[in-house]
């Protein structure tokens, strides 16, 4: 399957589009404000050791200091085994001993900065590579654990073939488990070259200075998105081409040649309507060709989604009209996940069907389409009710949440109470506040369809009301009251 990847940056935003088909798969966004600082490197200086609390508080060059705790800092272990097995059981020597005012220190943030706190900072120095995680400073060979236990002995002799007598730690990360040997060595080649570049900076540059960035959405796209579907990567603006195709150059040759830079009068989302197809991801209903159509629903806890035949009425006999619509919903299901970014449990409520051999194919069509997902995904089978539960890896915030917020009128609960059930809301409270209060008056302030229903339909309710507590009641309008939000003041 070919794909292109679309870049549409601006000085706030950066989206990406990756295209298969003539479709969207997938949306990326990064905004430059919202950008954390989490694995970016520093050479920090000390500016206090605390020896009550065990920490240290480290200028990094940002508004406030940073923090370090004794348990992030690094120490070198015999035979290469991974700080925390080899720290299990032993005290930890004590951080005055460890460090002193004034010294320069490498130092990677590991948390950002929260309200009043400063950045979290560690010793150990990772960096992130499409398939390994680097350790510069350890000699561990160590295996993601969602890896399946019998296949990480071989993944873990491979790619200390691969290390050679250079040396260093890598961890494989879970996507590392269907990788070639050559797809390794190049992100051997680019994690080395980029821990060389930091130790060049830390000896020409001041205490203070930021060593090494945590990758943009651009660079991560040449890192993590690219393969040998990938076409032609095009972006629209001039000056990150060039800063996108010198990276490329020097990190990842293969990809450099398909960097192209967009020069078309209509915006590059247009070519493929991508800006539309993102209007209908952050809806609930998604159309089926055929008729059919998907009810997808996001809740904290999981994704459900529901499965209708709508209008299609196409098969030869019913039984057929739902095994074509659970095939069609099953292909549009996978590029919905990778659209919106669902991630966490999901639960597929297919239409029923009858036959085992259908549920089979739907069954092996929905893992056909996941396979195409560079998130891990696990699908089970159908439950005794019909169900189909799947867990996709949760990589980053969905598509909702990210441009999205939660809906000020409902707080996000998708409804709001009718005007006639606030309305009698209001009766009942005017009641409740005359039995404890004797004011001269009751305003009522509301939404005008309260108030319009005040004074149509239910003026009698209301006058009746104001005859039983002897009290004259007023009516304002609010239109920037919520739907189901009211005030009633006592005059």
């Amino acid at each position: 399957m070919q794909q292109d990847i679309l870049v549409n940056w601006s000085p706030q935003e950066t989206r990406v589009a990756v295209v298969e088909s003539g479709a969207v798969q997938e949306l990326h966004i990064e905004r430059s404000l919202e950008r954390g600082i989490v694995g970016n490197v520093y050479l920090g200086k000390v500016a206090r050791v605390l020896p009550g609390m065990q920490s240290a508080f480290i200028d990094i060059g940002l508004e406030r200091a940073a923090f370090l705790h004794v348990a992030d800092v690094w120490q070198r272990q015999a035979e290469g085994e991974p700080p925390s097995q080899a720290r299990s059981g032993q005290p930890l020597v004590p951080i005055e001993k460890q460090v002193f005012e004034g010294q320069s220190l490498m130092v990677q943030v590991i948390k950002d900065p929260i309200g009043t706190k400063g950045a979290r900072l560690s010793t150990q120095i990772s960096i992130a590579g499409r398939h390994l995680v680097f350790l510069p400073q350890d000699d561990h060979i160590g295996v993601s654990q969602k890896i399946p236990f019998e296949l990480r002995d071989a993944l873990r002799q491979r790619v200390q073939g691969l290390v050679g007598q250079e040396g260093g730690g890598f961890i494989l990360r879970t996507n590392a488990e269907d990788s070639s040997d050559a797809e390794l060595q190049d992100d051997i080649a680019y994690l080395r070259k980029t821990w060389a570049r930091i130790k060049d900076a830390s000896i020409r540059r001041p205490a203070g200075s930021l060593l090494h960035q945590d990758l943009t959405l651009l660079q991560r796209v040449l890192r993590d998105m690219v393969s040998e579907a990938t076409q032609s990567i095009r972006i629209d603006s001039g000056e990150q081409h060039q800063a996108l195709l010198a990276f490329a150059q020097e990190f990842m040759p293969k990809a450099a040649e398909r960097l192209q830079l967009y020069k078309g009068e209509r915006p590059i989302f247009d070519l493929y309507a991508i800006d539309d197809e993102v209007a209908r991801a952050l809806g609930r209903r998604v159309d089926l060709k055929s008729g059919g159509y998907l009810i997808i629903d996001q809740t904290e806890a999981l994704t459900t989604v529901d499965v209708n035949t709508g209008g299609y009425v196409g098969a030869r006999n019913f039984e057929d009209t739902i095994f074509k619509t659970n095939l069609e919903a099953a292909q549009a299901i996978a590029r919905q996940l990778r659209l919106r970014n669902l991630g966490g449990i999901i639960i597929a409520d297919f239409i029923d069907m009858g036959r085992s051999d259908h549920q089979e194919a739907v069954m092996a069509e929905l893992k056909k389409q996941l396979a195409r997902d560079r998130v891990k995904t696990m699908v089970g089978g159908f439950s005794p009710l019909g169900l189909l539960e799947m867990t996709r890896k949760r990589t980053r915030e969905s598509l909702a949440h990210m441009l999205c917020e939660p809906c000020p009128s409902c707080e996000g609960k998708g409804i709001v109470k009718t005007p006639r059930s606030v309305a009698y809301d209001v009766l009942r409270e005017i009641l409740r506040e005359a039995r404890q209060f004797n004011p001269r008056e009751f305003r009522v302030v509301a939404h005008p369809a309260v108030i319009d229903l005040f004074l149509d339909e239910e003026s009698q309710h209301l006058a009746g009301l104001s005859d039983f507590i002897n009290k004259p009641i007023s009516l304002q309008s609010d239109a920037a009251l919520g739907p189901d939000r009211y005030d009633i003041v006592l005059l």
